[in-house]
This record gives structure tokens, C-alpha cells and sequence, in this order.
């Protein structure tokens, strides 16, 4: 563990990180709200929506807070980047679950995430996190996949999924050759839907407990994938947005949709943590679509 000075000095880089990351990713969506040309043109572009949360004190947590940004536009039905930093007790029961908290529940906490629910079918839903947890002990976790929506391009051939799997190929053999197999190994068993026996989507990259001995390598890991996340999945958002779909495609995509839900509030370590750490509840179900249908 680093010296106290040295880890406050951490806990504001990584802070100061994922507010920049919030702020390119907002940037560059806004953008492809601008450059649409596609069948929903005529509806007026999107912008983001800011709201500054604190964790009030009958909560019982102790502190921190963060911002939400939320767009709802022509190209993204829904598309949320949060960022928030919170510190406090864990629950003794679910202290248990984290690492260094069972005999010291005492923890700090600051990450990013990402959903974006596309109106289009034939643009992949997609998600994206960072985290940073310090209890007695320290570490990075995090990642991103993709949620193609409708079965023609739900297959690990598809050239979307090839590119968003080769930029998160490249962001992790620039520093471990080993990273992206066994990261996305560990994202197809994390975002496995077990009572349906499925997949989520088509994978990705998920790591956790990231913590390697050298920190500021595995930090610069951490903005690689941030980064590589930000490119691959603007540019097939873009390849994809001004296609025409069906109402067969609509209905299907409302269908896979429920999945995500089911996903997100029966397996999804990010939603519980957040609401066992007395979370703000509407930006931890950010996650969930606009729309949804079950059979």
C-alpha cells in the first residue's frame, strides 16, 4: 500500500482522470448527434443534461457525490456518463465481498461509467466503466462490451464486434501481452445471463483487481482502454447511424433490451455496489434502456 501522501496524490489523478474521460466521451457524442444524417434527422439533436449529486447524511454514508450526464437525442436514445467519487463504511455483510474491507470496512471510491442505448437497431448498445477502490487495500478495475441488438450481427465474425475487440486488442498488448485474452475471457463469463443460459453480447474486455505492484503502469493501462473504448466505439456508432432499419429490427431490439435489464439488476457488480454504498439510485440505474419489451 502507498504512503498516505502518495496515495492521496492517486486518489486526485484518477479523479481528475475519469472527469476528462467524461468530458471527451460527452464531447464526441454530442458530435455524432451533430453530424447525423440519417432517418431520424428531422428530430432535434441531443445535448447533455448535467446533475450534480451528494450523498445526504440519513443515508448513512459518509460522504462524496458526483455529476450525471444524461442526452437523449436522435442518434442516442439514451446515453449516460457518470462520474463519482464516495467514501465511507461498507456494510458489514457486504464488506465480506471486497477485498481488504472484512476487518476494516472503511473505503474511498471514485469511477466512470458509460451506457449508450442507440435509437437504431443496427447500432450496438455498449457500456464502459473505470473504477478506483482503496480499503486496506488498492486497485483498478473495469472495461467495456458490446451489445449488438439484433441477431445478424450478434456473431464473434461480425466486422463490428472484429473492431471493437482488435482496439482492445492493441490497447492491451501495448502493455501485457497476455491482457486481452484473459480479460476477454473474463468478460464473456462476467457478462453471462445465467438463468437464460446466453451471453449479454458479444464481449469485450473486463478487468478487477488491478493492482500489479506498479502503479502508475497499471493506471496507464487504465487510460489506454479509456481511450480505446472512446475510438472504436464512436467509429462504429458512426458506420452504423444513418442506416435505415425496420420495425421487425425495433421489436427486436426492444426484445434484447430486456436481457440488458435483466442483466444489469440480477448479476451486475457496479449496481451492487452502488446501492450497498448508499449510491445515488437514479444514477446507478442510468444503465437501464428508455424502452423495453418482454414477450
Amino acid at each position: 500500500m502507498a504512503s498516505a501522501p502518495d496515495l492521496e496524490e492517486r486518489k486526485a489523478r484518477v479523479r481528475a482522470w475519469f472527469e476528462e474521460l467524461r468530458d471527451s466521451l460527452c464531447a464526441a457524442f454530442e458530435q455524432i448527434e451533430q453530424d447525423y444524417t440519417g432517418p431520424l434527422r428531422e428530430l432535434p439533436e441531443g445535448h447533455f443534461a448535467r446533475k450534480a449529486w451528494t450523498r445526504p447524511p440519513d443515508e448513512g454514508a459518509d460522504g462524496g457525490g458526483g455529476v450525471m450526464s444524461l442526452m437523449h437525442g436522435r442518434v442516442f436514445e439514451k446515453v449516460g456518463v457518470n462520474a463519482s467519487t464516495v467514501f465511507g463504511r461498507f456494510p458489514s455483510g457486504f464488506a465480506k465481498e471486497i477485498p481488504g474491507a472484512a476487518d476494516d470496512p472503511r473505503y474511498w471510491a471514485s469511477g466512470i461509467s458509460t451506457v449508450a442505448h442507440p435509437r437504431s437497431p443496427r447500432v450496438p448498445a455498449a457500456h464502459f466503466n473505470t473504477r478506483y477502490v482503496v480499503t486496506t487495500k488498492s486497485w483498478l478495475g473495469g472495461g467495456g462490451d458490446l451489445t449488438p441488438t439484433i441477431a445478424s450481427q450478434r456473431k464473434r465474425e461480425h466486422p463490428l464486434t472484429q473492431m471493437f475487440h482488435g482496439d482492445f486488442m492493441r490497447a492491451c498488448d501495448a502493455h501485457d501481452p497476455t491482457y486481452y485474452e484473459r480479460y476477454s475471457k473474463a468478460c464473456e463469463r462476467y457478462f453471462f445471463i445465467s438463468h437464460r443460459n446466453e451471453p449479454r453480447g458479444v464481449g469485450g474486455i473486463f478487468y478487477d483487481d488491478l493492482n500489479t505492484g506498479g502503479w502508475e503502469k497499471d493506471f496507464a493501462f487504465a487510460r489506454d482502454i479509456g481511450l480505446a473504448f472512446l475510438e472504436s466505439y464512436t467509429a462504429i456508432v458512426r458506420r452504423q447511424m444513418n442506416e435505415p432499419w425496420t420495425k421487425e429490427e425495433r421489436e427486436e431490439q426492444l426484445i434484447a433490451r430486456g436481457r440488458y435489464v435483466e442483466f444489469n439488476l440480477l448479476y451486475d457488480r457496479g449496481t451492487r455496489f452502488g446501492l450497498a454504498t448508499g449510491g445515488n439510485a437514479e444514477a446507478i440505474l442510468m444503465s437501464l434502456p428508455p424502452e423495453v419489451r418482454w414477450p
